[in-house]
């Protein structure tokens, strides 16, 4: 409170040319205001030179925190300008430097942090140069990671400037680390289990997988979880911890797709009829282009109560569902038509019921 109406008494006590030092420290914070984006604009410029699309400067990730750099600084000189003139508190002077240098620490955090994506040609030119194998998902989990550690780093370097002691934190925080640990047991599993994932690779973003109740198109990774868009097209989060722990399949991995058909034809039709339909159903199947020939197989499966079983087999190379479902109908529309040019009827679930009559 001292230090406040020591600064109230000075501000009393102004000078004219004081006024003047005070007009002049507003009319400098004003033109870093004004002159922030273009200062900004040119900066990235410098660092950018090849770069010709005011569009994709303006995009950059030290852009926006250089514009909002600048016009800190013009207030930081303004302040400094009439630190002398006003006779500024010394306590004053120390916490206005120290929110400048934490204002850059978090600027520069922010920037570098917002540099560290997939977005980022620099970025995407490292990755091709160090690995380019390295998936997608993978990558952008890797940013992520080095993003938190950024943020972590500003952290305590904030904490520092403040003045507060990192060895009594670090001493608190392992006291409480017990504590940490229990509430934290789903957290650590979750990270574990995205850990398992990105080491494992059973699935990547864009693949359509089955885990547990769900189904659909993995849309992201994260460290937490795994965000899924079901075929209803709502979204789910399943915990990664769930994942590791359970039986996964990758629908997009597969290599080529089954269709099986049992045909139960009538007990009553020729042998002959049944081996002409057999061999006239295997030669469509050769005949037709997404069929693999040598997947084909049509036999005379078994007999039972209601007919002669006939297993068409075949193994077709569309794997996306919907190709695969037209696929499938038209294979099921040349069989049918095929068992009414031979004039064989398919058998129905029907029961023989013997009625006994008893004698009066």
């Amino acid at each position: 409170m001292e230090n406040i109406k020591n600064f109230i008494e000075a501000i009393k006590s102004i000078q004219m040319n004081q006024v003047i030092d005070i007009v002049i420290a507003i009319l400098v914070y004003i033109l870093f205001r004004c002159l922030s984006k273009s200062l900004a604009y040119i900066t990235v410029k410098i660092f950018k030179p090849k770069s010709k699309n005011k569009k994709e400067i303006r995009n950059n990730a030290f852009y926006k925190p250089l514009k909002t750099f600048y016009v800190i600084l013009g207030l930081y000189l303004a302040i400094l300008l009439i630190r002398k003139p006003l006779e500024i508190n010394a306590w004053i002077n120390s916490l206005t430097d120290k929110l400048f240098k934490i204002s850059i620490i978090i600027l520069a955090a922010n920037g570098i942090a917002n540099s560290l994506t997939t977005n980022n040609k620099s970025i995407n030119r490292l990755k091709e140069r160090m690995n380019p194998e390295v998936e997608d998902s993978m990558f952008k989990f890797i940013l992520k990671a080095i993003r938190i550690i950024i943020y972590v780093i500003a952290g305590f370097m904030i904490t520092t400037e403040l003045g507060f002691n990192l060895n009594g934190l670090v001493a608190g925080l392992g006291i409480g680390s017990v504590v940490i640990t229990l509430a934290a047991q789903d957290t650590a599993k979750n990270l574990f289990g995205g850990l398992v994932i990105f080491l494992d690779k059973p699935f990547i973003v864009g693949d359509w997988i089955q885990v547990d109740k769900y189904e659909g198109t993995v849309e992201d990774i994260t460290f937490r979880s795994t965000r899924v868009r079901t075929f209803e097209n709502s979204v789910v989060n399943i915990p990664n911890a769930v994942i590791a722990n359970d039986s996964i399949i990758n629908w997009s991995r597969m290599e080529k797709r089954r269709n099986k058909v049992n045909l139960c034809l009538e007990l009553d039709t020729p042998l002959e009829k049944v081996q002409k339909v057999q061999q006239r159903i295997k030669e469509m199947l050769k005949q037709h282009d997404d069929v693999i020939d040598d997947t084909i197989i049509v036999r005379f499966d078994n007999i039972t109560d209601n007919g002669i079983n006939l297993l068409v087999c075949s193994y077709t190379n569309s794997v996306d569902y919907a190709s695969f479902l037209e696929e499938k109908e038209k294979i099921n529309l040349k069989i049918m038509q095929i068992l009414k040019e031979e004039n064989v009827e398919l058998a129905y679930d029907t029961k023989t019921i013997f009625v006994k009559k008893e004698n009066n």
